[in-house]
């Protein structure tokens, strides 16, 4: 069942989606000396691109499924002027676009506008995909970067089987497995820390943030003890929640390759990198768990156990979110997946009886309209749980939801606010940057107030912890007294209890967040 609930997430393999264009022989270089050795980046648009600047050995070969290794310094000019490798995927995956894809990929991206001084806060993206598909060329940062005098880091991690099998039970080496790709998130974190001054950024000013199974993995690097420190502030756009033990997957494998113990080991990491791509659908779903040794807890629970020690958190959803998935899933799997992605909701227990609820408050819905309930009520909690928390521990949590329906059809559909419509507004790419999704008439006044007004706040956050005074209206703490939410629509507004049908339903069946 889990592997459909995957294959809804990387059915984004159909969206009509915006490339980042390719760097063209005109633009000038711009060479600096970080720490590492001298590196050549691209200046354009009044910002400085260094593209695909290595932070760890290639994940190759022995180091397969291992804990990342950082890179050292290098001795020739780096070229940081072309788009690195995408991690491993399935072909035609979100962006589909620049950069080919190769299991050597633990590349980051960096927008600065300027690397004379130090002291910018740093934002550090982390992309969505359902933790199989997805890179950091898809995500342009140069708008964010010049209006706000910021940083943008954009970042790969390895995916699917690569980055998050549980293989725990062939020995203690394997330990946190499961959690690979987080553990290389960690790595370019600390990269940031060690490096970043160079490029114009603050060390000790940074900002993680990222959508879909970007927003999940920030979720997990709250619950990361090897991370604490190395960011400051987060925002989780519609995480899915991280709460439950991964799947042991050596089973599995070892019949997929006819292999047990030490030589299932060998066997796996002489195999070439499309032979281990090609288990993906058949091992099944992977990523966003905690296994003990890298994400120790679940979120939740890290937020409260790290109280004031902890950092101020957005969170937040799209008040249409399974429009995108059921829009692009066949209509004859809608009802089949609905338990195993329920579960994600009931923390891997018996989803009966929410679904039972769901069907009694809501007796005439669709199998469609059933299904894109459980996406938004799975994505709410996490981030209702996470922003309660956050401001009851102290150090604050914000919770929004964005509500603007889409101006362009996707596929002849209209799909209202949907899962991942924010993230151009994040960007503010309807101020002259790329977009991965075209959901929106960039013309349209309403959508360039709403995206100046989202990314404003977004950057003030980044700088103080509060995302006020930026344009939005006076937002408060989301508490669970009076519950205020920050409505991004055509009228930005504050509004109480806006989900108290929805907590109704999820006390009467022990979800709550």
């Amino acid at each position: 069942m889990k592997h459909l609930i995957i294959m809804a997430c990387v059915l984004f393999a159909s969206i009509a989606l915006v490339g980042i264009p390719a760097a063209t022989a005109s633009e000038p270089q711009e060479t600096i000396e970080s720490r590492l050795g001298t590196i050549a980046g691209l200046r354009e648009n009044d910002v400085v691109h260094f593209r695909g600047v290595r932070y760890a050995q290639p994940p190759t070969g022995e180091r397969r499924f291992m804990p990342p290794v950082a890179s050292g310094p290098w001795e020739d000019t780096f070229d940081a002027t072309t788009w690195p490798n995408r991690c491993m995927q399935p072909a035609g995956g979100v962006g589909g676009g620049a950069g080919p894809t190769n299991e050597d990929c633990l590349f980051l991206n960096v927008v600065t506008p300027s690397v004379e001084d130090d002291r910018r806060p740093v934002l550090f993206w982390i992309h969505g995909g359902a933790y199989t598909q997805g890179s950091a060329n898809e995500y342009d940062g140069s708008v964010l970067a010049t209006q706000g005098d910021v940083v943008v880091v954009t970042i790969n991690y390895r995916l699917g089987l690569f980055g998050f099998v549980e293989l725990s039970a062939l020995g203690p080496k394997f330990a946190g497995s499961a959690s690979n790709g987080f553990r290389d998130q960690i790595l370019a974190l600390e990269w940031v820390r060690d490096n970043i001054a160079d490029y114009g950024g603050d060390p000790n000013n940074v900002t993680i943030f990222g959508e879909s199974a970007g927003g999940g993995s920030v979720l997990a690097l709250l619950a990361a003890p090897s991370a604490d420190g190395l960011y400051h502030k987060a925002i989780a756009h519609s995480p899915p929640p991280v709460s439950q033990a991964p799947e042991n997957k050596v089973p599995v494998l070892s019949k997929l390759v006819e292999a047990s113990g030490k030589a299932l080991v060998s066997k796996l990491q002489s195999l070439s990198a499309d032979e281990i791509l090609g288990y993906q659908q058949t091992v099944g779903a992977t990523g966003g768990s905690v296994d003990g040794t890298v994400v120790t807890r679940s979120a939740n629970e890290a937020i409260v156990g790290r109280g004031a020690d902890g950092v101020p958190l957005i969170a937040g959803t799209n008040r249409d979110e399974g429009t995108l998935f059921t829009m692009l899933m066949p209509p004859a799997i809608l009802e089949p997946m609905e338990a195993g992605l329920a579960m994600s909701i009931t923390n891997g227990a018996n989803p009966a009886p929410y679904l039972s609820a769901l069907e009694l408050a809501y007796p005439d819905d669709t199998a469609k309209q059933r299904n894109e309930r459980i996406w938004v009520d799975m994505f709410r909690i996490a981030a209702i749980g996470a922003a309660q928390r956050a401001s009851q521990a102290g150090p604050g949590g914000w919770l929004y939801r964005f509500d603007l329906p889409s101006t362009q059809a996707m596929g002849g559909v209209q799909l209202g606010a949907t899962h991942a419509a924010e993230i151009a507004f994040t960007f503010n790419s309807f101020a002259g940057g790329q977009s991965l999704l075209n959901l929106y008439d960039g013309k349209d006044p309403v959508v360039r107030g709403l995206a100046a007004n989202w990314s404003n706040t977004v950057l003030a956050f980044a700088k103080t912890g509060n995302p006020n005074g930026s344009g939005l209206p006076q937002w408060p703490r989301y508490r669970s007294e009076q519950r205020q939410t920050m409505m991004l629509d055509a009228k930005q507004r504050v509004e109480g209890d806006i989900d108290r049908d929805q907590i109704k339903l999820w006390e009467s069946v022990g979800v709550m967040p």
